[in-house]
């Protein structure tokens, strides 16, 4: 039997592109082909279709979408440009993956400056739910999918413990889940208007999104309806204390975003989830979930984990040997990523995106998980700034509540 084929056009070239195309490498029984690849300028495009295979380089969207052999579009461009190229492809008629997170308030015309800290939470809020809704609107009249790149609950170890809860039907009463690092490699990572938010958007959501999928695995399992009811949040500038001397190990440099985020989320059955994000993590990357049930408890490390130690004396003709995400130096002991791309769900995530476009069926990570977990994100941002518990089960209630005194 021939294996289906299914032609992609790539969107962006830079850490998330490479991600997707070493995952990829591992689809099986489907045979991804490499249409077409863009970036901002056609050196840095040509240089991703060497790299990847890819047949041609361009610098023009519309190059994407006006290709009737594109079946698929693959969005990895900074989130700010995400809305208007979801809904340009979807309009064209072309499937879409995007990486996450779907949205975010990147600044309007005649907004005083910076963003992040002149333009209220509660302003943003507002005008990321009318840009979901947008988005919302073409998705369901377009008859294509919506693939929504978030890893972590394509990890085997997120995996098995939905396995778990499905088949023991527990109840999970509590969740924690982190992602933190020592900042990010993008230079426009601490500016709101380019990335919509801090750390709590660039690597909470991971957790975050994780954790709601989990809820709704719950809720399957169980014949119920869960959904999430209300959040409370605090966020934090904290690197901006640091002298310049301290600063030194520490990547993270804040313009107008946060460099911590934490959050509670209360569901509609009165358990929580826990979220932690931070740009104040050295040794490399720390990626976890955790479930607390009434008859299990659970705990999935993405990273780091123990598979394999290094002891290195010098980093001599390790220059292209990758040891871990963020990692300033390769000596002393440290905890390799061994298979990175299959361990963070990578390699099952584009599967499943592949299968959901050859076999014409849903994926598992889809719309509504990218709406919830940005609407989520921006109600923390908004309990933070105002102090207070936000409702989310009825957008006309979320004044409801009092200030935390």
């Amino acid at each position: 039997m021939e294996k289906q084929i299914v032609t992609i056009g790539m969107a962006g070239a830079g850490r998330a592109t490479e991600l997707h195309m070493e995952a990829f490498a591992r689809v099986k029984e489907i045979e991804p082909r490499y249409k077409t690849i863009l970036a901002g300028t056609y050196e840095h495009a040509r240089m991703g279709m060497q790299k990847y295979g890819f047949e041609q380089a361009g610098t023009v969207y519309t190059d994407l979408l006006n290709d009737p052999e594109i079946q698929v579009v693959d969005i990895c461009t900074p989130p700010y440009l995400h809305e208007e190229m979801v809904i340009q492809a979807l309009q064209a008629g072309k499937h879409v993956i995007c990486e996450k997170p779907l949205s975010g308030y990147f600044g309007r015309e005649g907004d005083a400056l910076p963003v992040g800290t002149q333009v209220p939470k509660r302003e943003m809020y507002e005008e990321l739910l009318k840009s979901l809704e947008r988005m919302r609107k073409v998705v369901e009249t377009s008859g294509r999918k919506f693939m929504y790149a978030e890893n972590f609950i394509y990890a085997p170890a997120i995996q098995k413990m939905a396995e778990v809860i499905t088949k023991k039907k527990s109840r999970i009463l509590c969740l924690k889940g982190e992602e933190s690092l020592k900042g990010s490699s993008s230079a426009v990572a601490g500016e709101w208007d380019k990335t919509g938010g801090g750390t709590f958007i660039r690597t909470g959501t991971h957790p975050l999104s994780a954790m709601l999928w989990l809820k709704q695995v719950e809720a399957k399992a169980r014949n119920t309806t869960i959904e999430a009811e209300s959040i409370i949040a605090d966020m934090g500038y904290i690197t901006n204390t640091l002298s310049e001397y301290e600063h030194r190990h520490i990547a993270a440099r804040p313009k107008d975003v946060e460099d911590f985020g934490t959050a509670v989320i209360t569901f509609s059955d009165q358990t929580k989830a826990i979220i932690m994000a931070t740009d104040t993590l050295l040794g490399g990357s720390r990626n976890y979930v955790e479930a607390y049930c009434n008859d299990a408890a659970l705990q999935c490390n993405l990273t780091l984990h123990n598979m394999m130690s290094t002891y290195f004396l010098d980093e001599e003709r390790l220059d292209d040997v990758y040891i871990s995400e963020m990692l300033p130096s390769k000596t002393g002991w440290n905890h390799p990523f061994v298979l990175d791309e299959i361990i963070r769900g990578y390699s099952a995530e584009m599967q499943d995106f592949m299968e959901a476009v050859a076999y014409d069926r849903e994926p598992v990570s889809g719309f509504q998980l990218a709406y919830d977990t940005a609407k989520i994100t921006y109600a923390a941002y908004m309990s933070a700034e105002e102090d207070r518990r936000i409702y989310l089960t009825n957008h006309n209630k979320y004044d409801k509540g009092r200030r935390r005194t």
